[in-house]
């Protein structure tokens, strides 16, 4: 995700247990623990973030029925589940909902034995967490005979959940047309439908939306078509996908089609700059992906760009990549992301993590899987100087949360209650990656890996798997490293590697990138040198000629060194701030970091150009936070209330939070500006600040995607 979560403190091993019942998994298996014993008894699978009793049925089907009202933000709803209960006496279906969902009616059809009618349910909401709830629906003794099919129909309403993004007009990119989309990672889908919030449970889906005039309809489907004479849209999702993978946009969208089984999708205004972006590209990393690691499922592969009140920076949504119109700014970030969005059509979509606390397991192969199709596409160098730039990151959040932080760990055991969203951290996929090059390099030929994640998708395809399956998977794959017992090798046992704390146990060798790298750690050299600046030395780096990693890679070094004096901040900006004004967004977002934290004033204009420019939440909160953080707060009060009104609600939010150290601003947001900071702290403030951002911006990664 764009914006990394600060760690729960209420982190522990609690579990509960749910009773057995079928579904779309790999197997009953703990999902937590020692590596097991091949062989040995396994218990059955948890989830704490699902209020439901998924395991008590088969879920062969919905179906949605969506109305959609832009003028009331409002979609008047009609849910149709294909159930089939799996054991004998359950009375209660209890599904995953949300306060923002308001139920007007359910009922029940038992088909095939002579009932005309549908029967109306009774059923009640209870609270769950504050991220959702559990909507328990009585069943009649005729619908919970093991293997007979029932369909379970819910009339709603949804409200202002947290699935739900609509956006007024003016938020737009075109500001012509209001947008809505949906973002249901990791469980915020139970606020659009209620359903088995869990990536255990895969099912296929089917939906109808109506909608007014001038609007287009997309959704995560393989098939679509549309009646100019109802204004429905009609999808089918013909492969089985868990919940939080059905999504929807509907706005002002126009196409171009971009190769054979891709288009680019996006408002009118922009979709010219995104087809120039992209060109052939997605086709091309299409078929070097399958050349990797067999064919691509889904049929399709588009991508929506949406405007940039996106919360994340992609969605690896089946067939439809969600992803945010900030980041054509920058070629190659567009490229990863991209990139990393297809590699999950394999890794994430098609082989889920069973629960959310092995999300590496989708997040850490799909960043493999990535870097594999960078090396082959655009060569050794140039994925190795990516890696250094996320391993950075991740070591700059190691050292923030400590080596025995359990969030470093790959499998993250969380109590009921936490969010699992909250969760989400480098860890998930850079020590994700890790292990699964240290998986690589222990079968000695990284192209008999690619056949072992070739064979490995076939076996599980469509399926939702724990680590003890890949594990297992692996060892039965390489016997020769089952019987040198690699699992337990010492310093690198698996269960080490899974449950342990701290950084990763190994890491790739990127000494192929050496040559993108070695320049910048030069440059760093002469900047942060005890000695007088060399400004000769200096000169002699060309930045314009740089890849937007490397000047990343110099700017990200440099913050780790802040505070920096003002005499070097001042050296600094006379070389580079020019031309960090005509660069994209990632790297002016780290020079404007290093102006507010070092609290350098010259620049502090630039610091509000691009607050009034850039409205997303991966370009405002890191710099709203610095702000706040150091002697600049009334500076971020002003930008906010001149900006305000083009942010999303969601996004406002946070910014008063973060602000105000509350959920609302002060009553006189609409009043005048605040009065701007004296040109000149004292010096003590400004110590106050390099020491209190350091450790806040540490944990932050301004661009990991979904």
């Amino acid at each position: 995700m764009s914006d990394l979560q600060k760690t729960p403190t209420s982190l522990c091993c609690c579990r509960k247990s749910l009773p057995s019942s079928g579904g779309h998994c790999a197997g009953d298996r703990p999902s937590g623990g020692p590596v097991s014993v091949p062989g040995a008894q396994q218990c059955p699978l948890v989830d704490v973030a699902s209020a439901s009793n998924f395991r008590c049925f088969t879920l062969r089907h919905l179906h949605l029925d969506l109305r959609l009202n832009f003028a009331m933000k409002e979609m008047s709803c009609w849910l149709v589940l294909d159930l089939v209960p799996v054991q004998p006496g359950v009375q209660t279906l209890v599904l995953d909902s949300h306060p923002s969902l308001l139920i007007h009616a359910i009922d029940c059809k038992v088909p095939g034995v002579g009932q005309q009618d549908p029967v109306s349910l009774t059923y009640r909401v209870d609270p769950f967490t504050d991220y959702g709830s559990s909507l328990n629906i009585s069943l009649p003794t005729a619908a919970t005979k093991p293997g007979r099919l029932i369909q379970i129909t819910v009339r709603y309403t949804t409200t202002d959940g947290p699935a739900i993004w609509w956006l007024d007009s003016e938020l737009t990119c075109g500001q012509s047309r209001p947008l809505v989309f949906t973002q249901g990672h990791s469980v915020c889908n139970r606020s659009f439908f209620p359903c088995f919030d869990t990536p255990t449970i895969k099912s296929t889906y089917t939906a109808s939306v109506r909608v007014p005039d001038g609007v287009t309809v997309l959704m995560s489907a393989s098939r679509s078509s549309y009646s100019a004479q109802d204004r429905v849209f009609q999808f089918s999702m013909e492969f089985p996908v868990p919940s939080y993978l059905v999504a929807l946009v509907a706005g002002e969208l126009q196409h171009v089609d971009v190769g054979p089984r891709s288009r680019v999708w996006a408002e009118p205004c922009l979709l010219s700059c995104a087809v120039k972006k992209l060109g052939g590209s997605v086709e091309r990393w299409l078929g070097v992906a399958e050349q990797l690691f067999g064919v691509y499922l889904w049929g399709r592969c588009d991508i929506v760009f949406l405007p940039p009140s996106f919360p994340i920076v992609a969605m690896e949504n089946p067939c439809l990549t969600f992803i945010i119109a900030s980041i054509l700014e920058s070629s190659e970030f567009l490229l990863i992301d991209v990139v990393h969005e297809i590699a999950h059509g394999w890794f994430g979509n098609a082989v889920t993590n069973a629960t959310w606390e092995e999300m590496w397991l989708s997040e850490g192969l799909a960043t493999y899987a990535q870097r594999r199709i960078t090396t082959e596409a655009y060569g050794e160098a140039f994925t190795c100087l990516e890696t250094v730039v996320r391993l950075d990151a991740l070591h700059r959040q190691l050292r923030l949360l400590g080596d025995n932080n359990p969030a470093s760990k790959l499998h993250v055991k969380f109590e009921p209650g936490v969010n699992p969203s909250s969760l989400m951290n480098l860890f998930t996929y850079e020590k994700g990656f890790c292990f699964v090059s240290y998986l690589s390099q222990l079968c000695g030929d990284i192209r008999r890996f690619d056949c072992f994640l070739r064979d490995y998708i076939s076996e599980f395809k469509f399926k939702s798997v724990v680590a003890q399956d890949l594990i297992d998977y692996f060892l039965g794959y390489f016997p020769e490293l089952k019987d040198a017992s690699v699992a337990q090798k010492e310093g690198l046992e698996f269960e080490r590697w899974l449950n342990g704390c701290g950084p990763p146990l190994y890491e790739p060798d990127l000494s192929a990138g050496a040559t993108l790298t070695r320049p910048v750690q030069d440059l760093c050299d002469l900047w942060q040198t005890s000695d007088a600046l060399n400004l000769q030395a200096v000169t002699t780096f060309d930045l314009s000629t740089w890849s937007t990693f490397q000047i990343v890679l110099f700017l990200d070094r440099m913050l780790d060194t802040s505070p920096l004096s003002h005499d070097v901040m001042a050296s600094l900006s006379s070389c580079y701030s020019s031309l960090f004004d005509s660069l994209n967004a990632e790297v002016q977002i780290r020079w404007l970091q290093m102006v507010v934290r070092n609290t350098f004033y010259p620049d502090l204009p630039r610091v509000r150009a691009f607050l009034n420019k850039h409205t997303s939440r991966m370009y405002t909160v890191p710099l709203y936070e610095d702000l706040v953080a150091g002697v600049m707060k009334c500076v971020a009060v002003e930008i906010f209330y001149q900006t305000q009104r083009r942010l999303h609600p969601n996004l406002r939010r946070t910014l008063q939070q973060i602000l105000f150290q509350t959920g609302a601003a002060p009553a006189n947001q609409n009043g005048p500006a605040l009065p701007i900071v004296p040109p000149s702290p004292p010096p003590a403030a400004t110590a106050a600040t390099a020491s209190g951002t350091t450790a806040a911006i540490s944990l932050r990664d301004v661009n990991v995607s979904a």
